[in-house]
């Protein structure tokens, strides 16, 4: 097991490793968890996430699969972490080859004029002010080679959706901007849309709904990938 500690990269993996590099933020459960495990088929995964144990409990699977991980125990809020974070990459690595970001912060549904304005400024600091720091810092480390991964949610305008709605909106004008900003230089930026799948933050916002039918997060990561 591989960690990211004290604002260093430590463990048993080598700077020769042979693997690309695939950074997972939001990786402990769900989408992002699904992503890491199957891009730890074919890369090395830096996955990161608020949860220690979910991430160790990654990390036993991937190894189990014979993948290797880094786990970054870390909030992607906390913009000092994150810069120490992307520089160890920088320093053990020299660069990512793939992002994938799904990390999201889903406040309670509310009516737009009864939104707690707590809830409103967490899930703006999480979606929308920590991906467009995190581009600034991961876009040196993808180089012209490397690609970006984002996961549009169409229910932006949609009742009850507001604080949601409104980040994962601003998330894809942001997105869309630097993909257009890179087609003709790289890194490659993806913008794709998840079928429904039974997670948490799916459960939170649909409480109640028969879960029979939605699409395993696995099944979706592999679909998702696939279109890179």
């Amino acid at each position: 097991m591989i960690y990211v500690v004290r604002n260093e990269i430590s463990g048993v993996m080598t700077d020769q490793n042979p693997s690309p590099i695939a950074l997972v933020t939001g990786a402990s459960r769900g989408l992002g968890a699904a992503l890491a495990e199957e891009l730890a088929k074919t890369h090395h995964v830096v996955a990161v996430a608020r949860t220690t144990g979910a991430l160790e409990e990654l990390d036993d699977r991937i190894q189990a699969a014979g993948g290797t991980a880094t786990l970054a125990p870390m909030d992607i809020t906390q913009p000092d972490a994150m810069a120490q974070l992307c520089r160890s990459i920088y320093d053990r690595w020299g660069s990512v080859d793939l992002w994938a970001h799904a990390a999201v912060h889903a406040p309670p549904m509310a009516p737009a004029p009864h939104m707690d304005m707590k809830d409103w400024d967490k899930t703006l600091a999480c979606n929308v002010t920590a991906m467009g720091r995190l581009i600034t810092f991961v876009a040196p480390l993808l180089g012209e080679q490397g690609q970006a991964l984002f996961f549009d949610d169409p229910c932006a305008g949609d009742k009850f959706f507001g604080a949601y709605g409104a980040s994962k909106a601003a998330q894809m004008a942001l997105a869309q901007s630097w993909q257009a900003e890179t087609a003709n230089t790289g890194p490659k930026v993806h913008i794709l849309t998840p079928q429904p799948m039974p997670t948490a933050v799916r459960a939170r916002f649909f409480p109640g709904e028969n879960r029979d039918g939605l699409t395993s997060a696995e099944a979706e990561a592999n679909r998702l990938l696939a279109q890179l």
